[in-house]
């Protein structure tokens, strides 16, 4: 193995036996290298075979065939040797909740064997850089999301280990909280030369890496710097401002159904930016769509997405194909009616001393999309469960639909339709049965049930899937069910947690351009992301933290409110937070 070289994989093939079918090929004849002392990173759909990867390098799973050289040990043989030199922080890292900071680190501490003299050497170090020094006596069960992440972090760093391998170590985690934490992994790249290798679904922060490889369907599609793969996307990327009083996902939509021409298609501030098939020029497009476009630099996520599209095209296993949606045009009126759905008046909501909502008002209008953003522990999961009429209020005025959900909470629930974080449908009943089930829950009639079964079977192709368990389908389809059996009773308002959490960026798309279809036939839809690029898909969006209320309006307000009409939302949010805490006094 090349001294240069921490890990090392040639032909490396894994594959899981599956009931009464072929094997299921996880990662298919992979040849990579990883530079000793760098930043790595590894991006690609939900089912590339990210996790697959670095459970073979940490040791836990052994290859099919091909070789696996890690910290210049083969893996087969070596396993305990190579796990005693790394250390791993799977997506769900195990903190022990009734335990304290300081006694989580010291129970990693114990199971690693560090001795007292590391620990007194590591233990301030470690709790300095993830600032958790103030909070040592803090149960983890108290700590917020991102909180926990970095103590994840400090645990997995108790020792001090020649490989850090990361799986999505920000995933749900507010853009704040992962910038924090990329600070302490650039810092312990550059002053440490600690050898990284992390799994991401944020672009920006795969850029931050020094080297980048992309995956899909366990294939590797490319590698290498960051410009380089941005590079690959460089002269085919656009940008379109949509017409006076059409909403950007609209143009984003429209761009999204013309496959023939566009590669992709993203809402940022404040346009639209898409990227060109190859052969397709700028003039050939202009007259389809009379937005007027302008060239803009490729990123990285427009090189990946440029491979994953054409991945997808070239093996044919894109889940994401056309729904049954009706067409949009650029020159239909989309302002909203006056009618108010929700109406929300000094909402406040109480877990004993604590206010995780504190005189919070606001109204969202018929056919509206409105953002619920916020930090982790903000108080936007808890204002969300409320406007469900999934939680009391504890004093103010909320009405959804209508009807007063302190005096009529089931009332107001007949016309919600709810999709939760995770897949919350029973795994074990097909997709059939899952809806079926659901019709009942919502108190539609047998007759009816049969009707929008089928109905909402062909909406969002789900037909060749009616009798497939629901928790065999792939990630892709497991969402499109969760959207069917909210939408089945067909209510006139749509709440969506998360909804495009651990979904590949095709099926993201997709999803967000059937949001747009029913926000056109006037659903209301109230959603909330942990993906700024989302919230440009709002018409409106409110920022929450600790508690209150710091900002609302649209995306375009909220920039120029921020000084910069040009910025992100990822940009927007971190001042709009920023500067709240700088005024509260918050840590």
């Amino acid at each position: 193995m090349d001294g240069g070289k921490i890990v090392e994989a040639k032909g490396l093939t894994k594959q899981f036996a599956s009931k009464n079918a072929p094997p299921v090929t996880a990662l298919d004849s992979l040849d990579l290298s990883l530079a000793r002392g760098r930043l790595t990173a590894v991006i690609g759909p939900d089912g590339a075979g990210k996790t697959t990867l670095m459970r073979l390098i940490a040791g836990l799973l052994s290859p099919t065939s091909g070789s696996l050289s890690v910290l210049g040990m083969e893996t087969k043989g070596h396993e305990q040797e190579i796990q005693n030199q790394l250390s791993y922080m799977p997506q769900k890292f195990g903190l022990y909740e009734d335990l304290t900071i300081a006694e989580n680190m010291t129970l990693y501490a114990d199971l690693h064997g560090v001795s007292q003299e590391d620990r007194a050497e590591r233990f301030p170090r470690l709790l300095e850089m993830t600032g958790l020094a103030k909070f040592t006596e803090r149960l983890a069960g108290k700590l917020s999301g991102g909180m926990k992440q970095k103590l994840g972090l400090a645990c997995t760093l108790v020792r001090s280990p020649d490989l850090l391998l990361l799986d999505e170590p920000t995933v749900g985690v507010d853009p704040l909280s992962r910038r924090e934490l990329w600070d302490i992994l650039q810092k312990l790249s550059r002053e440490e030369q600690l050898s990284i290798f992390v799994s991401t679904a944020y672009m920006d922060e795969a850029s931050l890496c020094q080297n980048v490889y992309v995956m899909n369907h366990g294939r590797l599609l490319a590698s290498g710097s960051p410009d380089e793969l941005r590079a690959m996307a460089q002269g085919r990327c656009f940008r379109a401002e949509p017409p006076c009083g059409v909403p950007m996902r609209v143009l984003q939509g429209t761009l999204l159904d013309d496959r023939e021409h566009i590669v992709d298609a993203v809402p940022e501030a404040g346009y639209v930016r898409f990227i060109l098939r190859d052969g397709v020029t700028e003039d050939s497009l202009q007259s389809r769509f009379a937005a007027p476009t302008e060239p803009v630099d490729a990123r990285l996520e427009d090189g990946f997405m440029l491979l994953l599209r054409e991945d997808e095209d070239k093996h044919g296993e894109n889940q994401a194909e056309i729904l049954d949606l009706a067409p949009l045009s650029l020159d239909k009126n989309y302002a909203l009616p006056d009618d108010i759905d929700i109406e929300v008046q000094e909402l406040v909501r109480k877990f004993g001393d604590f206010t995780a909502v504190d005189k919070t008002s606001f109204q969202v209008r018929r056919g509206e999309v409105f953002g619920l953003l916020g930090p982790n522990g903000a108080g936007k999961t808890t204002t969300f469960r409320m406007l469900c009429g999934l939680l009391p209020l504890t004093s103010g005025h909320l009405s959804v639909a209508g009807v007063n959900l302190r005096d009529a909470r089931t009332e107001a629930r007949a016309n919600i339709g709810y999709v939760a974080q995770k897949f919350s449908l029973y795994g074990n009943l097909s997709v059939v049965q899952n809806l079926s089930f659901f019709g009942g829950a919502y108190g539609l009639s047998r007759e009816n049930i049969a009707r929008r079964v089928e109905e909402t079977l062909r909406e969002f192709h789900l037909e060749a899937y009616r009798n497939a368990s629901a928790e065999s389908l792939p990630g892709g389809y497991k969402q499109r069910l969760s959207m069917a059996a909210a939408l089945l009773h067909e209510p006139k308002i749509l709440f969506l947690d998360e909804p495009t959490s651990g979904i590949d960026p095709l099926a993201r798309r997709d999803f967000w351009r059937q949001i747009t279809d029913l926000a056109a036939k006037g659903t209301t839809i109230i959603v909330t992301t942990h993906f700024m690029e989302e919230a440009e898909y709002c018409d409106r969006i409110m920022i929450q933290d600790q508690g209150k209320l710091l900002a609302i309006g649209t995306p375009a307000d909220l920039r120029i409110e921020n000084g910069d009409a040009s910025a992100t939302m990822n940009e927007v949010f971190i001042r709009i937070v920023e500067k709240g805490r700088s005024k509260g006094g918050a840590a």
